[in-house]
């Protein structure tokens, strides 16, 4: 049986990914490409990744095609997550070059070796963001003109497009998953979850105006496996949770906390005013304000997403939203 390949192992939801298939009975070996040394790979269990029978480890960067075609040789499934969150406009450059440029080395070595399937993860935000509390779902197209400062949003578009390229005109089986934002324990670098750290350490000092979706990491994980075994050639499906105003979020931490929930409402410009504020008079009493300007312009949208489609052809499901934040915070507040 042909190996199944994981770009981006070690992150957030390639860690949850990875932990179901090595439970998933008659898998077969699961090759790896990960970037970083033997302690980022750790199982839930405890059991280094490198010490499984069933686990084979390459060292190796999306960045570097000769490095994905290596790891791609003999690959059957192929799951693309390898990625780079931020919220900067300053990391254009990187974030291009790690999802569009990796993208391209990945469907390329896919291609040359004929894999069975490709999943590639994006993020629901390509699509399903937008200035009123809209419902979107995958025809709702993508959002340039609102998403367009954010190389974030903009990376992710075009690595979209460039997969759904190739599946439409080289013939490569490829499906493109879009989670909406994740939570659940894991993120051990808070890539996902750093807005639920930022309320419990407090700094979060009035409710944002706009609207997120959020999924389980644990359950997008779940829909990958899903997408791969029935997931359509040349589709896009939206993998998300609950959608809350960032208001009804914060007093859900309040309740499972017990921390007080902000309840005053500013407009954009003064949140953008109070935040650059804050920023410069933390330090003065030996604190950092972390809470930047990208993340309130973001919290000012409505990220509300339709999963509908993954409901019906993958089979998706989510878990008690409650659940989630409360393992979120359980998580966060042990490590």
């Amino acid at each position: 049986m042909k190996p199944a390949l994981v770009t981006g192992a070690t992150g957030f939801l390639g860690k949850h990914l990875v932990e179901q298939l090595l439970e998933r009975p008659g898998e077969g070996r699961i090759r790896l490409l990960c970037r970083g040394s033997s302690a980022a790979r750790q199982r839930a269990a405890g059991k280094p990744w490198d010490q499984d029978p069933r686990v084979e480890v390459r060292r190796g960067d999306v960045a570097s095609a000769a490095e994905v075609a290596a790891a791609m040789e003999g690959a059957g499934r192929v799951y693309h997550l390898a990625g780079l969150v931020s919220r900067h406009p300053r990391d254009a450059e990187l974030l291009y070059r790690v999802h569009v440029e990796g993208t391209r080395h990945v469907c390329e070595a896919a291609l040359r070796c004929g894999v069975d399937k490709l999943v590639v993860v994006s993020s629901s935000g390509t699509t399903a963001v937008s200035r009123e509390p809209v419902l979107h779902d995958e025809d709702s197209g993508y959002k340039h003109e609102i998403v367009g400062r954010w190389p974030y949003y903009l990376s992710k578009i075009y690595t979209e497009k460039l997969a759904l390229w190739y599946a439409r005109h080289a013939g490569l089986p490829v499906v493109v998953v879009n989670p909406s934002l994740l939570l659940g324990p894991g993120d051990q670098r808070r890539s996902s979850t750093g807005d639920v750290a930022l309320f419990l350490e407090g700094q979060i000092l009035a409710a944002p105006l706009g609207g997120l979706n959020f999924v389980d990491a644990r359950d997008a994980a779940a829909g990958l496996i899903a997408a791969m075994e029935r997931g359509r050639p040349g589709e896009r499906y939206l993998l998300g949770g609950v959608n809350w105003t960032f208001r009804q979020m914060m007093l859900m931490l309040g309740e499972i906390t017990g921390l007080p929930a902000p309840k005053t409402q500013l407009s954009l410009g003064v949140s953008l005013a109070g935040a650059a504020l804050l920023r410069r008079l933390y330090p003065l009493i030996g604190k950092t304000y972390a809470l930047d300007a990208e993340s309130v312009r973001m919290s000012a949208l409505y990220w509300y997403c339709n999963p509908a489609k993954a409901r019906a052809e993958l089979g998706f499901q989510f878990r008690d939203p409650l659940e989630t934040l409360r393992q979120t915070v359980e998580d966060l507040r042990r490590s």
